[in-house]
C-alpha cells in the first residue's frame, strides 16, 4: 500500500512536467521558466533535513500524511495561474515542501522492512513504483490536456494525491524497531577529509541537476525541435528504468555500490551528448530509453552508497539527506540550465550537461572511498 501511495504522489508531480508549456503562453525568459520548476525542489530541501531523525524515532506515516495534505492544499491555487509571476512561484514552493516530507516518508515506511542484505534491490524496487508513474503521468497529462485543457490536468494531480492519503491512511505504522547509531559512527563525516565528503555530496547534487534538464526542459526541448508528443519518451525512460531496477536491482548489492554508480553515470553524460545532437523523433524517443537505463542504474547505487556511508542506523536521515542533495541539484540546476539555455540553447545547455556529469563522475571514482555493508562505517550493526 505504501508503495502504491508512493505511486500515486510520483504521478501527481509528473503531470507537472508539462506545467511549462502554460508558462511559455505568457512569454517568460527560460530562467524564469527554470526557477519556477526548480523552486519545487529548493522547498524540498529547506524540508528534508528537519525530518529524517524523526523518521528514524517514530516512523514515516503521520509524516507522509502531513505532506500530502499539504500539497492536496496548494492544488485550487494553480486552477488561478495567469502569469509565470509571484502566484505560480509561491504554489510551487509550497508545493515542494510537502513533497519534501511525503515521499522520503514513503520511502522510510518501505525500507523499515527491507532486508539488511539486499537494501539497494529493495530501494529499486519500491523506487520502480515512482519510476512506472512517470510513464503514466506525462502520457496522461498529454492527452488530458489536448482534450481538455490545464484545469482538466491539475483536477487529475489532485485526485492522484487523494488516492495517495488512502493508500497510507490504511497502513499500520511499523515500529521503527532500526538500531541507534553506536557513537562511532557520529563520527563518520570527521573521518574523511572535507574534499572527500565535497566529492560524495557533489554526486547527487550534479545528478540532480542534470535530471533536471530532462524533466524540466525535455518537453519545450520537443517542441522546439518539431517533435509532435513527448510522452512516448517518458514511456520509454520509466520502461528502461524498470527493467534496470527489476533485472539489475541487486546489482550493487553483490558487486558494490561504485561499480554500479561509474558506469551509470557514464552512461547518463553520453546520452546527453546524443540528446543534443538528436534530429530524427524515434532516436529522440530511443534517447529516452538510455536515459532511463541509466538512471534506474544510479539511482539504488548511490542513495544505498550514502546509507551504508553513514550506517543502516541512520537510514532515514541518510535517505532523507540523499533526496535533499538531489533537490538542491534539481533546484539550483533548474534556472542554471534555464539560463544557459536563453544564452546558448536547448543543445549546447544539454552538452554542458554531460561534460558536467562526466566531471563530477571520474571525481567520484577517485575519491569517494569504498564502503562495503561490513565496511568501518557499518560495523557493530546487526538487523
Amino acid at each position: 500500500m505504501a508503495s502504491l501511495g508512493y505511486f500515486f504522489v510520483f504521478w501527481s508531480v509528473s503531470l507537472f512536467y508539462l506545467f511549462p508549456l502554460l508558462l511559455e503562453r505568457f512569454h517568460p525568459a527560460k530562467s524564469r521558466v527554470g526557477l519556477i520548476m526548480g523552486v519545487h525542489s529548493i522547498a524540498a530541501i529547506m524540508v528534508r533535513p528537519l525530518f529524517g531523525p524523526i523518521l528514524d524515532a517514530r516512523g514515516g506515516r503521520g509524516l507522509a500524511i502531513a505532506g500530502l495534505l499539504l500539497m492536496m492544499a496548494t492544488m485550487p491555487g494553480f486552477y488561478l495561474v495567469g502569469s509565470a509571476g509571484m502566484l505560480a512561484l509561491l504554489l510551487r514552493a509550497a508545493n515542494g515542501i510537502g513533497w519534501g516530507i511525503a515521499p522520503a516518508a514513503m520511502l522510510a515506511i518501505c525500507s523499515d522492512v527491507a532486508p539488511a542484505d539486499r537494501m539497494a534491490q529493495a530501494l529499486g524496487m519500491i523506487g520502480a513504483a515512482g519510476i512506472v508513474s512517470q510513464a503514466v503521468g506525462p502520457t496522461v497529462a498529454e492527452e488530458v490536456l489536448r482534450r481538455s485543457g490545464f484545469g482538466a490536468v491539475f483536477t487529475v494531480s489532485l485526485i492522484a494525491l487523494a488516492a495517495a492519503l488512502l493508500c497510507i491512511a490504511a497502513v499500520k505504522e511499523t515500529p521503527p524497531g532500526r538500531i541507534r547509531a553506536k557513537a562511532g559512527q557520529a563520527s563518520c563525516f570527521s573521518a574523511y577529509p572535507f574534499t572527500v565528503l565535497f566529492v560524495i555530496a557533489a554526486m547527487p547534487v550534479i545528478h540532480g541537476a542534470v535530471r533536471g534538464t530532462v524533466l524540466n526542459f525535455i518537453a519545450l526541448f520537443s517542441a522546439s525541435a518539431g517533435f509532435v508528443r513527448v510522452g512516448p519518451f517518458f514511456v520509454a525512460f520509466s520502461a528502461a528504468a524498470i527493467l534496470a531496477r527489476l533485472g539489475l536491482g541487486d546489482i550493487s548489492d553483490r558487486h558494490g555500490r561504485k561499480r554500479v554508480i561509474f558506469p551509470a553515470a557514464l552512461l547518463i553524460s553520453f546520452n546527453l551528448f546524443w540528446i543534443a545532437g538528436v534530429r530524427s523523433y524515434w532516436a529522440f524517443v530511443m534517447s529516452g530509453f538510455v536515459a532511463g537505463l541509466g538512471q534506474g542504474l544510479i539511482f539504488p547505487a548511490l542513495s544505498t552508497y550514502v546509507v551504508d556511508f553513514l550506517g543502516r542506523g541512520n537510514k532515514g536521515l541518510a535517505l532523507g539527506l540523499y533526496l535533499s542533495l538531489f533537490d538542491v541539484g534539481m533546484g539550483l540546476g533548474s534556472p542554471l540550465f534555464g539560463w544557459l539555455t536563453d544564452v546558448a540553447g536547448y543543445r549546447q545547455m544539454y552538452v554542458v550537461a554531460g561534460c558536467l556529469l562526466l566531471l563530477s563522475t571520474l571525481l567520484f571514482s577517485f575519491k569517494a572511498p569504498p564502503i562495503p555493508e561490513s565496511g568501518p562505517v557499518l560495523s557493530g550493526l546487526e538487523e
